[in-house]
This record gives structure tokens, C-alpha cells and sequence, in this order.
């Protein structure tokens, strides 16, 4: 189990949970106001989702990669996050039913990013 745990696998699996709560039609989302009525409740989710995606890669690639070049993977990572963020609010638009493109999902994702990097730095990119 430990061996599974220090690989890649928990960021492919959470990548795809990312992929699939984000492909949700939107008739299938419970109501807002269920929400603990925190407000912008969804922005945070957003946010949250994303630094966990890039927390996970950067930790699978400190696992892996060669440490003199970790932040600059680090740095693709967060853009790849970002781009699937992007991304999939364009597969909300166009392929799901339901749901819309909205500008600020992708700053909530992109923030999110941008947070899962810093902490990445912090934590995994021991100089």
C-alpha cells in the first residue's frame, strides 16, 4: 500500500475525480443554498480541487524527479492545472448539459493553482 501511495496514483486518481465531479450535468448538482450558505461556496471548491491537483503532482514528481529542476516542474504542473481548468469550463459550455462557462471558475481554479504551488515550493522543493 505504501508503494501505491508514493507514485503517481493518487494524483491520476484524483485527476480523473477532478475531470468527473467537474463533468456533472448540471441538473445532477444539489441547490446552492444547501451549501452551509457560505458565500461563493463553489469558488472555494474550485480553488480547493485545484491546489489539491497540483499538491499531488508536485508531490508525485519530488518522489521522482531530478531536485534541480523540481520548481520549473513544479511551474508546468500549476500551468497544466491551470489549462485544465480552462479547459474544462469549456466541456461545461459546449459538451455538458446544464452547466455554463463561468470566467470566475477559472480564477477560482487558477488561484487554486497558484496556492498548490506555493505550498509545493514550501513543502517538496527542499533546496
Amino acid at each position: 500500500m505504501k508503494k501505491l501511495l508514493n507514485s503517481f496514483w493518487p494524483a491520476l486518481f484524483w485527476s480523473a475525480i477532478v475531470i468527473l465531479l467537474l463533468s456533472i450535468p448540471g441538473s445532477d448538482l444539489p441547490e446552492e443554498s444547501s451549501f452551509l450558505s457560505i458565500p461563493h461556496f463553489d469558488k472555494w471548491v474550485h480553488m480547493g480541487i485545484f491546489a489539491l491537483f497540483v499538491i499531488l503532482w508536485c508531490w508525485a514528481l519530488s518522489l521522482k524527479k531530478n531536485h534541480a529542476n523540481l520548481a520549473r516542474s513544479f511551474i508546468w504542473v500549476t500551468l497544466g492545472g491551470i489549462l485544465l481548468g480552462y479547459a474544462m469550463e469549456l466541456v461545461q459550455k459546449y459538451l455538458v448539459p446544464n452547466r455554463d462557462y463561468d470566467l470566475w471558475d477559472v480564477v477560482a481554479d487558477a488561484a487554486g493553482a497558484i496556492i498548490g504551488l506555493l505550498f509545493s515550493l514550501k513543502v517538496f522543493a527542499k533546496k
